[in-house]
């Protein structure tokens, strides 16, 4: 069932379970079983060890959109765990275009262009650290695509693979994606990140 996977597995001594980083079943956020409890500061060396890696990862996509994402405006001050990522760290990167993203208010729209990306990485209780996939959502005209309030969305393994985009490979792959940034419609089908992790302006 799954193409490409990262998995740990844990000696039967410490309990026989087996850790989920990424996998490209249809079920992509298969919720890590034990994540780190991590302070900000670990949380934020463990990305600066791994972004560059997951950066070049990403980039076999050829994906123009997400081209340097990294060097977008980061509203997080450090990697957070997203439930809705898979208990996954993860953060929140948003383009230029994006100028009222972090003062969004129900009823506001983003702007059309608007890109928003998520890279994440998996940190197990045990220490074990692993890329994750990274999220995109691109804002498109009106009327694009009403199935999706006009939003993309494009998943990334980290080996720059596509495992779906909405406007064209597997777009079933990723229809999820929707359902879930649903719960948010109000602010324009985005969410934002948690009010601890808010980077300073």
């Amino acid at each position: 069932m799954c193409r490409w996977i990262f998995a740990v597995f844990l000696a039967a001594g410490c309990g026989a379970a087996v850790v989920h980083a990424q996998t490209s079943a249809e079920s992509a956020h298969i919720a890590i079983e034990n994540p780190a409890e991590l302070t900000k500061e670990e949380a934020q060396e463990i990305y600066d060890d791994m972004s560059r890696r997951m950066a070049r990862g990403y980039a076999a996509s050829r994906l123009d959109l997400i081209a340097w994402f990294q060097d977008w405006p980061r509203f997080n001050d450090a990697p957070y765990v997203s439930a809705t990522h898979g208990q996954r760290y993860v953060n929140s990167y948003a383009n230029k275009v994006a100028t009222n993203y972090a003062t969004l208010k129900p009823g506001e729209k983003l702007p059309v262009g608007t890109v928003l990306a998520k890279d994440s990485v998996t940190v197990t209780d045990d220490g074990r650290v692993f890329p994750g996939a990274l999220f995109v959502m691109e804002k498109l005209a009106a009327g694009k695509n009403p199935d999706t309030a006009d939003w993309r969305y494009i998943m990334v393994m980290p080996d720059g693979s596509l495992f779906g985009d909405t406007m064209g490979s597997r777009r079933a792959a990723v229809a999820y994606c929707h359902v879930c940034h649903e719960a948010v419609a109000d602010r324009d089908y985005t969410f934002f990140v948690p009010e601890d992790y808010i980077a300073a302006k």
